[in-house]
C-alpha cells in the first residue's frame, strides 16, 4: 500500500486546510518543489498535488508551482494532480507538461460527459476524486453537498473507465481524527478499480488499520496534515506499509 504525501498549493505555497476552509490554512513551505524533493528523498513512490485556488475558482491557478515540482521530481515517481480541472484542454495541458494523472472532482459530478470524454481520450490517466460526508458527495471545494451517494456515483464512473478513485472523508480531512476505514472498505468492495483513501490520517495506527484491509482494493492513502505537523513520520509510515503489504 502506498503512502502518498500531499502537496496542497495555495498562492504558490505548500499549505494545509482544516476541513477544506480556505481561510483556515497553515503554510508549511514557501517552496513546494523543495517539499516534493524531501518526500521523494524519504521514499515516496507517488505524489498528490492539489491546486486549492483552482478548486475554488474552477480553473488552474498554481501552474508555476506545479511546473516547478514536475521539473524537480517528474520522471522519478508518478505525480497526480487535481484542483480546477474542468475541461479537456486543461487535462491535455497538464498531462503534456509531465503530470502523470489528473484528478477530476467537481466536474465529474456536474459535467459527467467531460469525465467520459477525458477517460476516452487519456485512458489510464484519469482519476476521479470523490469528497463525501456521511456518504453524500460534496463539490466546489466542499462548499456544496449534492445528494449523490458516493458508492453509486463511483460505480457509474468506473463504467466510464476511470483508473482509480480517491475517496476523501471531508468530515475528517485536516482534523487528525483518524481515517474512516469502514467507509473506505465499503467503497473498495463495491468497485473493481483501486481506491485511494484520504482525510483524517493522524498516526501509525491509522496506517496499520488501512494496511490490514488493503487487500479489498485500497491502493494507498494520502496524508498531508499529519506529516506536516509531525504526528506521523512519513518514512516510518512508508516502511510499515511496505512491511505489511509489500
Amino acid at each position: 500500500m502506498l503512502i502518498i504525501p500531499a502537496i496542497d498549493l495555495k498562492d504558490g505555497k505548500c499549505v494545509q486546510l482544516q476541513q477544506g476552509l480556505m481561510d483556515k490554512s497553515t503554510i508549511f513551505s514557501e517552496n513546494p518543489s523543495e517539499m516534493a524533493r524531501k518526500w521523494v528523498d524519504e521514499g515516496a513512490k507517488r505524489l498528490h498535488l492539489v491546486d486549492l485556488n483552482g478548486a475554488f475558482s474552477g480553473r488552474p491557478v498554481n501552474e508555476t508551482a506545479i511546473k516547478s515540482i514536475v521539473s524537480e521530481v517528474g520522471g522519478e515517481i508518478p505525480i497526480q494532480l487535481g484542483g480546477g480541472i474542468r475541461n479537456i484542454d486543461t487535462v491535455e495541458s497538464f498531462l503534456n507538461s509531465g503530470v502523470d494523472s489528473v484528478i477530476i472532482g467537481t466536474a465529474a459530478v456536474t459535467n459527467p460527459g467531460f469525465l467520459h470524454e477525458a477517460c476516452f481520450a487519456f485512458p489510464g490517466q484519469i482519476i476521479v476524486g470523490l469528497d463525501a460526508k456521511d456518504g453524500d458527495v460534496a463539490i466546489n471545494g466542499w462548499e456544496k453537498m449534492t445528494g449523490h451517494n458516493v458508492i453509486e456515483l463511483a460505480q457509474k464512473f468506473e463504467d466510464y473507465g476511470v483508473e482509480s478513485v480517491i475517496y476523501t472523508d471531508i468530515g475528517r480531512d485536516g482534523m487528525l481524527a483518524g481515517v474512516n476505514v469502514d467507509a473506505t472498505v465499503k467503497l473498495s468492495e463495491a468497485l473493481k478499480i483501486p481506491v485511494i483513501a484520504s482525510g483524517g490520517v493522524s498516526n501509525l495506527n491509522d496506517i496499520k488499520l488501512l494496511c490490514d484491509v488493503a487487500n479489498v482494493g485500497i491502493r494507498g492513502v494520502i496524508t498531508g496534515t499529519a506529516i506536516y505537523k509531525g504526528t506521523l513520520n512519513f518514512k516510518e509510515a512508508n516502511d510499515l506499509a511496505e512491511k505489511l503489504t509489500g
